[in-house]
């Protein structure tokens, strides 16, 4: 489908990041245009210190702008504070980092039913049915019960990717998600970011790997804080 067809999720308009004052200022956004659609497979590639992260975390609402704005959903949300910010990243975004951020004091299915207890929805047995759901969902069904630190790599990603997908987000921000894992590990987890792209889910990803690109539906190159070539991979 094309992208005028498919619904506008995101929309950032001169969007710049400055860090610091004076002699220390650091433009790290530097005037970024950038629409997002609904269905997007988009990777974000660039050298350290390019502006990635800090493009991932502008549209993540971890990170507010310096100028420019920020549409999501056809609101201007640009100057919205902290409150209303974690509203929308708690209802709309997932997020899965490089670090696996599980709590080892916690078995699977409490580590990834945690944005449930955060949102204060569901009772106990609801949050553990929907946790075996999403455990499902991502391979590993049979390790509902068992202690983070019995996994491997490659299942401590997959219980957090379920954990970002419990709560039905409408994106799913993964930064570095292969980072950590070695190369057959990481291309389990990327085909199983594909195939949750294929059901639907929009997915924004940083990346440094250009072996990865081959999953992504766009590609924006980043250099300095801005655009140096924007495509579809492949």
């Amino acid at each position: 489908m094309e992208a005028a067809e498919r619904k506008k999720l995101i929309e950032l308009t001169g969007a710049t990041k400055i860090f610091g004052k004076g002699e220390l200022e650091n433009t790290v956004l530097n005037g970024v245009n950038l629409t997002i659609y609904e269905g997007d497979f988009l990777m974000i590639v660039g050298k350290s210190g390019s502006g990635k992260t800090t493009l991932m975390n502008t549209i993540g609402f971890l990170d507010r702008l310096t100028t420019g704005t920020y549409s999501f959903l056809g609101d201007d949300v640009s100057q919205l504070n902290e409150n209303k910010k974690s509203d929308i990243r708690n209802q709309y975004f997932g997020f899965i980092f490089q670090q696996f951020f599980l709590i080892d004091s916690l078995n699977v299915a409490q580590n990834v039913e945690l944005p449930l207890v955060y949102g204060g929805k569901l009772n106990k047995r609801e949050r553990l049915s929907a946790s075996e759901k999403y455990l499902g969902l991502v391979g590993i069904p049979e390790k509902v019960k068992a202690k983070t630190k019995e996994l491997s790599g490659g299942q401590q990603q997959r219980v957090a990717i379920a954990r970002a997908l419990i709560n039905e987000p409408l994106l799913i921000m993964a930064d570095e998600p292969t980072g950590a894992l070695d190369s057959e590990t990481g291309n389990g987890v990327m085909e199983l970011l594909k195939e949750l792209n294929k059901q639907g889910k929009t997915i924004i990803m940083v990346t440094h790997d250009e072996d990865l690109l081959q999953y992504a539906t766009r590609v924006i190159r980043m250099h300095d804080g801005s655009f140096v070539e924007e495509g579809a991979a492949g």
